[in-house]
Order: C-alpha cells, then sequence, then structure tokens
C-alpha cells in the first residue's frame, strides 16, 4: 500500500470504529440526562401548565429505561433525547405561561394604578 493513501485509510478505520464504539456503550449518561430534564420541567410546573409534552417525555424515558436494560443502546440515546427534548419544551411552556401570568398581572396593576390616577386628579379639579 501506498504511504499516501496510508494516513486517509487509518482515518477511516479510527472513524468507523469509534462509530461502533459509540453504538455499543450503554446510553446509561443519555437517560439520566433526560431523567433530569423531565425532573426540571415538573420542577417548573410543567405538570400544571405544559402536562402533554411533560407526559411524553417522562413515557420516552420509562421506553428508553427499558431499551437500555434491553441492551438496545442507539433506542435508548435516541428515545433519551426526545425525552430530554420533549422536557425542555415542556419547561419552555411552562415559564412562558408563568411569565405570560406574570405580565397580565403587571398590566392589571398599572390599569388600576391609572385608574386611581384618573380618580385623584377628577376630584382636585
Amino acid at each position: 500500500m501506498s504511504p499516501r493513501y496510508t494516513l486517509p485509510m487509518l482515518c477511516a478505520v479510527a472513524a468507523l470504529l469509534s462509530a461502533c464504539a459509540t453504538e455499543k456503550a450503554p446510553a446509561t449518561a443519555d437517560v439520566a440526562v433526560s431523567r433530569a430534564a423531565v425532573e426540571n420541567a415538573a420542577q417548573a410546573g410543567a405538570a400544571e401548565l405544559a402536562p402533554a409534552e411533560l407526559l411524553a417525555a417522562r413515557e420516552k424515558v420509562q421506553q428508553a429505561s427499558r431499551a437500555l436494560a434491553d441492551k438496545d443502546y442507539k433506542l435508548a440515546r435516541d428515545l433519551a433525547q426526545q425525552a430530554e427534548a420533549d422536557a425542555k419544551l415542556a419547561q419552555s411552556k411552562a415559564t412562558s405561561a408563568k411569565a405570560t401570568d406574570a405580565a397580565n398581572a403587571v398590566q392589571d396593576n398599572v390599569r388600576v394604578l391609572r385608574e386611581e390616577l384618573d380618580r385623584a386628579n377628577s376630584a382636585n379639579q
């Protein structure tokens, strides 16, 4: 084999071995990350404010755990990533709903203050 082709060939073999090792490595960390994301979403109020997304995330974490137990690491990794994405969506929706509620409360307070100022100005004239 020509030395000119040796380095690219070694790189290709290394990349292939790396990809194979990733597929066979347990997805324990991925499942743990997805569980943490689901817990964070629940603590952010997603159970009340984004229940469908949180339920989807919880179901995918359970499926990922089963796949991990069955040593189907690629499926476990895929489901864990999907669960994490669902959990982040649930958390974002919960946070957004809380921010909207807070903005509405501020607007109500501003409206009440304006009404009081208008009454006070009317009484002084």
